[in-house]
């Protein structure tokens, strides 16, 4: 899914009558103009950690052909939302969309994606917001969605009289950040724009570990693909994903991390994981330090047969820099995927136990990677990041 840093960031609103299109060469029937196709838009996202409820207010979605063109130049088309839709982030999770509606387009290939956020102030003092888990309201600090928009890379092609269905990903847990002691929140934005499919994975964990803040993630060689919680049940989706061979990875806050490697994903098909997966207490090691302001850390975890895992991750607090992940020490518990009807069986990886490094990123350098000392059970270790 999403871009994180260098590392790549439903159905309440209607399709947008052409009144709302703007800079798109007008309404009419799309299938009447010739060399003209249509972009559908939905919004999804991943969980967001230690928050009851992330909103975002959307104004208008903006879409141009060349990936380098800035804000202000000519050629760009717009789906504009009247009025402006605010969006709970956290309701559009297991493979949940959220519609944005249609908007002609002239075919040939877009490359760049701005998603115009509205204006928090006057009447709408909360109109972007986060609900910090046992606590009250606040605002959030969109400077970049609110002035240029929240820029993203796509590949979208656009055909004659057809329609190219894509997806505004976003990853809240990753994208609010906080500021010290300040009680405020910005959103440094962690979102991409990728197809609309049908394929993912899908299973269960144990039901308790949904109010254990479970999260389940799709990984494809250490980069998270898809993230989601699973619901009061212990369901889970990681829905959409291409085609391809990934890691899905369970963790949980003082809890062990299951791993299944090698599982499929075929197009147009859900695959399907053949255990209710529970995830066994572990004792946990701390590993903290600064780093600039805007690093994006994550914590990487080497399994002895398989890829690299990303068991935590998330941008450096957004005043002082800080970062801190609490890992578990007890080896991760590994399974190769097997079709069902065939259960998963689990086996510890004991070599891997306590090894972690940090990849870091930063705009403008090249990720630094770090081996750390083998974590213990309540270690604490100190580790500061500096660029380049």
């Amino acid at each position: 899914m999403s871009t994180q840093g260098s590392f790549a960031f439903k159905s309440l609103l209607g399709a947008i009558a052409a009144a709302s299109l703007v800079a798109c060469g007008g309404g009419g029937d799309n299938d009447t103009v010739a060399g003209q196709g249509t972009l559908r838009l939905a919004i999804t996202d991943a969980p967001a950690c230690g928050y009851d409820a992330v909103h975002i207010t959307v104004d208008k979605v903006r879409v141009h052909q060349s990936g380098s063109a800035a804000a202000n130049e000519s050629g760009w088309s717009e789906l504009t939302l009247t009025p402006p839709r605010r969006i709970n982030l956290l309701n559009l999770t297991n493979g949940v969309m959220e519609e944005l509606g249609q908007l002609p387009l002239p075919a040939g290939k877009y490359q760049q994606v701005r998603l115009v956020l509205a204006d928090s102030g006057g009447n709408t003092p909360l109109a972007n917001s986060v609900v910090p888990t046992g606590s009250t309201e606040v605002a959030l600090k969109t400077p970049s969605g609110q002035q240029s928009g929240i820029k993203m890379n796509a590949d979208i092609d656009i055909a004659a009289n057809q329609m190219a269905d894509f997806v505004i990903d976003f990853d809240a847990c990753k994208s609010v950040v906080k500021a010290g002691n300040s009680g405020q929140y910005l959103l440094k934005p962690v979102v991409s724009v990728i197809p609309r499919l049908i394929s993912g994975v899908s299973g269960h964990v144990d039901a308790a570990l949904f109010k254990a803040g479970a999260l389940v993630t799709l990984q494809q060689n250490g980069v998270v693909v898809r993230a989601t919680a699973p619901d009061a049940t212990g369901r889970f989706v990681l829905q959409p994903a291409p085609a391809g061979t990934y890691s899905v990875v369970f963790t949980a806050p003082n809890r062990t991390t299951l791993v299944v490697n090698g599982v499929p994903v075929a197009r147009d098909t859900v695959t399907a994981l053949n255990t209710t997966v529970s995830l066994p207490e572990s004792p946990v090691g701390t590993v903290h330090g600064t780093a600039p302001v805007d690093t994006f850390v994550r914590a990487m975890q080497k399994l002895t047969s398989g890829p690299n895992i990303e068991v935590a991750g998330g941008y450096v607090d957004g005043d002082t820099g800080a970062y801190r992940f609490a890992l578990p020490t007890m080896p991760p518990q590994v399974a190769p995927y097997v079709a069902p009807p065939a259960a998963l069986t689990f086996t510890p990886d004991t070599a891997a136990a306590g090894h972690y490094s940090l990849r870091s990123s930063l705009d403008g350098y090249a990720d630094k990677i770090a081996i750390l000392p083998l974590l213990t059970a309540d270690a604490d270790v100190a580790y500061n990041i500096t660029f380049p």
